[in-house]
């Protein structure tokens, strides 16, 4: 056979496979052979069909925009398909493009007019089209009246606040936001945003908000026609509320315009629209420009520096294109310089907030970790090296400072970056020189620098040896606590280097618990601004790896009082250090248990061999998470996950996910997290996350759907989204214990509603399941089965057992044979379910294995109430389906048992001698055996 017959071979079978897969609507495998069969065809007359065919499976699936473009497709090679033109009125019509939808069932009309599917589907188009324009003619009234309202000075307050508000609601349904838009709306909105009252402001922004969320099109002409320089003066205005809105609108413009372009779109919108990478990188230089500008508020500041956080770097490194970022870089990185080097004691510079250090040290970041290779990274070095040289090399001592400032936050940013910058020729001198320096603010930029520094594999060893003198020094003689303070800081840095080796330590017996015994001080101190008392913090989140600091730290209730207090306050740059303090705090981080036999090597060889605190013993830990929760850390932690904020880094989202996962630990503590928000603010952390946060996430969720009546901990529409994190515990990347919990927590989702288990199944997660059912570990494998006892109650899984060609069912009969109680009761569960539901399959049963009675017969017999009773309505369920099978089961000892089990006694419940009564009716309806009275007569003289 040639090459390309056995292509076309291949081909058919793929084909055939997908159409007997749809059928018995396994529609994710359907999928796989379509495409598998495109990829072995040249014929457009063959790949239309696929197309066509998998348009059919996207359907079901509810991917429309996947189903529109395959019957697209197909229709490019055919276009009098009626069935893929059928399919493609059907995705249009669920994606709400109703013209498109009703042209395309008029031309199905016209092909097959006696197609009364074709006709129905025309008049329900016909009424929906109707119906919007009815709600647009309605609306279109609705407003020029609260425009009029709003621009006419002489109208009572509370009329424009009413008027207002209904604007920004109607803005937010499809037919109001059209209408605001088509009656000159934006320009009218233009107006609104010169007000003095700042809630028209605002009003304004939100009905922006609701005219760009998902339109591309509509947020292009809002873009061109507002004009950036406008939105960003907006953002830069001094009312926080305000610049936070104007934020969040140009939030929604951004992803609005960079969503769609991820997407194919076909259809009219595509013919109008243009590429919007030139309203994007519009709408970047201009955020670039607010950068140095000194008309620019703090609070517009760090919305903007939040904007390109989110904004610039790739989603994914995945994606090679990384040029948004190179873009940035060439056009911007010595404005974020500019912000990294202003010293807010200095006259000259922009106003900054206390959180604009960290922000553009995060965003430092991010743009250095984008780069691909190292001519863009060398690039990217040559570019800080030239602004801190300019301004190190100026005459006076406020432009070293600049250079100094900047250093310190690229140090806290791309740390190699800084690192280059600090060993530039007498950089480290000027700092340590600095530090001695009279002058508050020259002594704190340095001392900072000092600290950063430390924490840098390169200069650390150089600190240890230069600079513990020198902060021990500032500490005992500095008159300012600001210096004070910060000093501590650098100590309790050096003195960590350990980490959680208890025979590591680099200070003398008690010093870190003084140290720590200060810090704590300091952070109870409220007379202290609130930057000194975040520096405390970070003075506990490095001693805190000391099992002692964190016995001491717990029992210090107006200590932690005072970090949770200020993890909720406005000064975001503390997160991290209250989450890595409660980390260290809760055993959260990895440990790596070294193999005892390496262990007794390594001492062999005299070897370092790390050593464990006595207090860090599980004992212990549980005691502080207790102590913890009665203090109120749960409130803290949702506060920290709420922060819209730079400083709110993956790294920190991710010690957050530790910190709950071992606060629901414990079965009985998990109640106390839900009560206070807990649950709710895990959902964000298992999708935004380190890809090991949102596993930690994701199990903590499980833990406590598992424990917890789901519908009360996570009410509403949040507990669909409980499905997906749940669903992605479900890979050989985790633990067995992660699975199993997931697995655990999934099964009691998919018993609560159909809802559910569409969402379930929706997310691919049956197969997952199916695989873990021939896990060797035996409650893994028993939770998936039981997982899939609750799933087989949606007609689409039914679909998977009556599909032919698989070993779906005699698993099952197996699994109920087997000796593992839980595994059996979860096999003869579904069982039931599915001979109940599905009679079909009562006659497939014999099929699966020769021992099919014999099984059935041991859960007759079993001493287990629930075994038995299972068994009892599987035997009812086949002798209902058929004749035959009924004879073949009365035939053997099963009538005897049944006949026992029908008089019930002691032992024996009430379902279970019921049902065992069912199933000797059911073999007198067929005139197997006599009934009692009959036998009864049978015996008379």
């Amino acid at each position: 056979m040639s090459g390309s017959e056995k292509e076309k071979e291949d081909y058919a079978a793929l084909k055939d496979e997908g159409n007997t897969l749809f059928k018995a609507g396994d529609m994710q495998g359907a999928v796989r052979c379509y495409t598998k069969a495109l990829k072995l065809s040249d014929s457009k007359a063959e790949r239309a069909v696929l197309h066509r065919n998998r348009s059919a499976c996207y359907l079901k699936q509810e991917e429309y925009s996947k189903a529109e473009s395959d019957a697209s497709k197909a229709l490019d090679t055919d276009p009098g398909d009626v069935k893929a033109r059928f399919r493609r009125a059907q995705a249009f019509q669920k994606l709400v493009r109703l013209d498109q939808a009703f042209m395309d069932a008029q031309r199905c009309a016209q092909l097959e007019p006696k197609n009364k599917t074709f006709q129905d589907l025309l008049r329900q188009l016909g009424a929906q089209i109707q119906q919007k324009s009815v709600q647009l003619n309605s609306t279109d009234a609705r407003v020029q009246q609260m425009f009029s309202l709003l621009l006419d000075a002489s109208a009572n307050d509370s009329d424009r606040q009413k008027a207002a508000q209904n604007l920004v609601v109607l803005s937010r349904e499809d037919a109001g936001a059209e209408q605001i838009f088509r009656n000159d709306g934006v320009k009218l909105i233009q107006k609104l945003l010169h007000s003095n009252q700042e809630d028209v402001v605002l009003s304004a922004l939100r009905t922006l908000v609701g005219l760009c969320t998902g339109h591309q099109s509509r947020t292009m002409a809002i873009v061109n026609e507002l004009g950036m320089e406008q939105l960003c003066g907006v953002m830069g205005s001094g009312a926080s509320t305000v610049s936070l809105a104007a934020c969040h609108l140009l939030q929604v413009m951004f992803e609005s315009l960079t969503e769609v372009m991820k997407r194919e779109i076909r259809g009219k919108d595509e013919a109008i629209l243009a590429e919007p990478s030139k309203e994007l990188r519009s709408m970047l230089r201009h955020l670039l420009e607010m950068m140095p500008a000194s008309n620019v508020s703090g609070t517009g500041r760090d919305s903007a520096i939040n904007l390109m956080v989110k904004q610039v770097p790739r989603k994914s490194l995945k994606n090679p294109d990384n040029s948004l970022t190179l873009w940035v870089i060439d056009q911007g990185l010595k404005k974020i310089l500019a912000v990294a080097g202003t010293v807010p004691e200095l006259s000259e510079g922009p106003p900054l907030t206390e959180n604009s250090h960290m922000s553009c040290s995060v965003l430092l970041s991010k743009l250095y970790d984008d780069l691909k290779n190292d001519t863009e990274r060398e690039n990217f070095n040559k570019l800080c090296e030239e602004y801190v040289q300019q301004y190190f090399n100026q005459p006076g001592l406020d432009a070293k400072l600049r250079a100094i400032q900047a250093v310190s936050v690229l140090l806290q940013g791309p740390s190699e970056v800084g690192n280059r910058t600090l060993e530039m020729s007498g950089m480290m001198d000027a700092v340590i020189a600095l530090c001695a320096s009279e002058d508050v603010t020259h002594q704190q930029v340095a001392v900072e620098t000092v600290i950063h520094a430390a924490g840098k594999a390169k200069r650390a060893s150089f600190i240890t040896a230069n600079g513990v003198a020198l902060l021990k020094d500032l500490y005992k003689k500095s008159e300012n606590d600001r210096i004070r303070v910060r000093a501590l800081v650098g100590l309790c840095k050096l003195g960590s280097a350990g980490g959680t080796d208890f025979s590591m330590k680099q200070f003398a017996e008690g010093s870190t618990l003084r140290l720590a015994k200060q810090c704590r001080k300091w952070l109870c101190n409220e007379s202290l601004p609130t930057t000194s008392r975040r520096w405390s913090v970070e003075g506990l989140a490095y001693l805190t790896f000391d099992a002692d600091v964190k016995e001491d730290l717990v029992e210090d209730k107006n200590a932690l009082q005072a970090m949770f207090e200020l993890a909720k306050s406005e000064d975001k740059t503390v997160l991290f250090a209250v989450g890595s303090t409660l980390v260290n705090c809760t055993n959260s981080y990895e440990v790596e248990k070294p193999d005892p036999q390496m262990v007794e090597l390594a001492k062999y060889a005299k070897q370092h061999v790390p050593e464990v605190h006595p207090k860090d013993a599980t004992s212990y830990v549980e005691k502080r998470l207790g102590k913890l929760l009665e203090a109120g850390v749960v409130s803290a932690l949702v506060c920290m996950v709420k922060k819209e904020s730079p400083a709110l880094t993956e790294a920190c989202r991710e010690g957050i996910a530790r910190i709950f996962l071992a606060l629901v630990d414990r079965q009985e503590d998990r109640g106390t997290v839900v009560a206070q928000g807990g649950g709710k603010a895990l959902i964000p952390l298992a999708s935004d996350n380190t890809d090991l946060g949102k596993i930690k996430a994701a199990q903590a969720l499980a833990k406590i759907t598992i424990t917890s009546n789901p519908e009360i901990a996570f009410p509403g529409e949040r507990i669909n989204e409980m499905v997906r994190p749940l669903v992605s515990l479900l890979t050989i990347e985790c633990t067995l214990l992660q699975n199993f919990e997931a697995l655990m927590a999934l099964t009691n989702l998919a018993g609560i509603n159909e809802r559910l288990r569409q969402k379930i199944i929706k997310e691919k997660a049956v197969a997952k399941i199916e695989g873990y059912m021939f896990e060797e570990h035996d409650l893994v494998r028993a939770a998936a089965t039981e997982c899939m006892c609750n799933l087989v109650l949606s007609t689409e899984v039914q679909k998977l057992y009556l599909a032919t060609g698989n070993d779906r069912l005699k698993l099952l009969v197996l699994y109920s044979g087997e000796d593992d109680e839980r595994l059996r009761k979860a096999a003869a569960g579904t069982l039931a379910m599915l001979t109940s539901e599905q009679p079909e399959l009562c006659t497939r049963i014999p099929g699966t294995t020769t021992h099919w009675l014999e099984i059935l017969q041991s859960l007759l017999l079993c001493e287990i109430s629930d075994l038995r009773h299972r068994g009892v309505v599987i035997v009812q369920n086949i002798m209902q389906a058929d004749k035959s099978l009924a004879e073949t089961i009365m035939e053997s000892e099963a009538l005897e048992i049944l006949s026992v089990l029908a008089k019930g006694g002691e032992g024996t419940s009430k379902p279970v001698s019921k049902a065992a009564q069912n199933c000797l009716d059911i073999a007198v309806e067929y005139s197997i055996i006599m009934s009692r009275e009959g036998r009864e007569k049978g015996t008379e003289p």
